[in-house]
């Protein structure tokens, strides 16, 4: 009883294999999940100012961002099959190819970046929390601000900025807690209402003033030959650019697809990655044009042109506008956060402690932990590029892609032994030397050097862009000369 206790130490019923009959999504709710990906405000500045700030032609910009969008759509296929298959999220899969241990300690390198960022991305969704009761405030009664009581600042924060840090980092807990049923909800409700309101947007600009906005819009497509030598380097920047925004969610893109019902379902709902990349950047670019010919009337100063969505709804004079923007920057802030760092750093904390943990407890670890970072962003780890070590965390997430490719395709052919994933028995497929695959982390180190030298190297930094690619295909190369022997 002791010994089978001791092989199955390895199971926690949050992250054991995927009951065929709950696997229910389909490739519309992977449209509503690379939707989410795509729905923040870090994309829409980013998609803008590649078409409407940079000194790039449209043409170059929407040919780099398909190539970077195709490049992503190769690496989820094959980073998507294993789990969809077999029902098992990104750090388990990661056993299988590092040992038990070597699973339990790099993944934690997944969720350690995911708890700093949703630390990080609550903040900033706290202020727009901030935003709305201070207008709700100032619409009572503008006076009321004036008040001692909220000049007050306590690291960085006022009273109002402190209760919707604590109102934004308990509502996603209380919400994100619940089960991926819930969380299926939710990312297709996010995805829908953000897509809604920035149709509504979108229609408000155009009826401003038809001729004029469409006009704007259509002095953008100016054609040019992107064959021609010059324009090599600009496409592959702004692809690079693309596949790096999205880089972070593809190593551990097996925490959602092993809930999807089949693999013809999977590879339809990848493609739509590249749907939501141009209906996303349409609508945003002509908000943007639209909002600036409202604004200022002309385009001629293109250094002008606002491509914060917060930048441009305080530029309006219209409460009813800025109070419905405020709420979709909410619910695409809330959304990016669950996908890209909650779920990552739930699933690896469940992984870590798989015996000791629950949903309910990951959640407070997370929620804790987010709670320091959020309140000394601004005032300390801002300050310190702590970013930059973030990256280097980064760079393992492409060794561990290209390990995870190789090992699961090449060497053990898609064949997974499902009952050895989680036992710690000796005699188990993926016990290799005490729990550790020597051979993998060698690798994951090899692809960990090419990739990090991009961020600190001076002379390579060109290459920071596709460190993750350079990782993972230095870290293949590596594991599949070791292990294919």
């Amino acid at each position: 009883m002791i010994q089978d206790k001791v092989k199955n130490n390895l199971i926690n019923w949050e992250i054991v294999s995927v009951n065929p009959s709950d696997k229910s999504w389909k490739w519309t709710d992977l449209f509503c999940f690379w939707a989410i990906n795509i729905q923040s405000i870090i994309a829409f500045s980013l998609i803008t100012s590649l078409y409407l700030v940079y000194e790039l032609n449209f043409l170059i910009v929407l040919v780099g961002s398909l190539i970077g969008s195709f490049l992503v759509y190769f690496f989820i296929n094959f980073i998507g099959k294993p789990s969809q298959k077999h029902g098992i999220p990104f750090p388990v899969l990661l056993r299988t190819s590092f040992g038990f241990k070597g699973a339990k300690y790099f993944s934690l390198l997944r969720g350690l970046v995911g708890i700093f960022m949703f630390g990080i991305q609550t903040y900033f969704l706290s202020k727009a929390f901030s935003y709305l009761v201070r207008i709700s405030i100032f619409s009572y009664d503008s006076t009321i601000l004036d008040q001692d009581i909220y000049l007050i600042f306590l690291l960085g924060l006022n009273i109002i900025d402190w209760i919707s840090f604590l109102l934004a980092i308990f509502l996603q807990i209380f919400l994100f807690s619940r089960g991926h049923k819930f969380n299926k909800f939710f990312i297709k409700f996010s995805a829908l209402t953000v897509y809604s309101g920035m149709l509504l947007f979108f229609l408000i600009v155009i009826l401003y003033d038809y001729e004029y906005v469409t006009q704007a819009f259509l002095e953008m497509f100016v054609l040019v030959d992107i064959f021609k030598k010059i324009n090599i380097g600009p496409i592959l920047t702004v692809a690079g650019t693309i596949f790096a925004y999205f880089s972070i969610v593809i190593v551990n893109y097996g925490d959602f697809t092993r809930y999807v019902k089949n693999e013809g379902e999977l590879k339809k709902g990848n493609l739509s990655l590249i749907l939501n990349l141009l209906l996303f950047s349409f609508f945003a670019v002509f908000i943007v044009i639209g909002s600036d010919v409202i604004l200022n009337k002309n385009l001629e100063n293109m250094e002008r042109i606002l491509t914060n969505p917060t930048d441009i709804i305080g530029k309006f004079d219209n409460i009813l506008i800025t109070v419905l923007v405020l709420i979709f920057i909410l619910f695409a802030s809330a959304s990016t956060n669950l996908i890209a760092n909650y779920i990552p750093s739930q699933n690896s904390l469940l992984n870590f402690l798989p015996n000791k943990l629950t949903l309910t407890s990951a959640a407070f670890v997370i929620a804790f932990f987010g709670f320091i970072i959020g309140i000394f962003w601004l005032p300390l780890l801002s300050q310190i590029g702590i970013l930059s070590f973030i990256d280097t965390f980064g760079s393992f997430f492409g060794p561990f892609f290209g390990i995870i490719v190789v090992d699961y395709y090449l060497i053990k052919k898609s064949n997974l032994i499902n009952k050895d994933i989680f036992s710690s028995d000796i005699n188990s497929a993926y016990y290799y030397s005490k729990g550790w695959h020597i051979k993998a982390i060698y690798s994951l180190l090899i692809g960990f050097i090419f990739a990090a030298s991009t961020i600190w190297n001076p002379n390579l930094m060109f290459l920071q862009t596709y460190s993750w690619i350079i990782g993972a295909f230095a870290s293949s190369l590596t594991y599949y000369l070791l292990a294919s022997r």
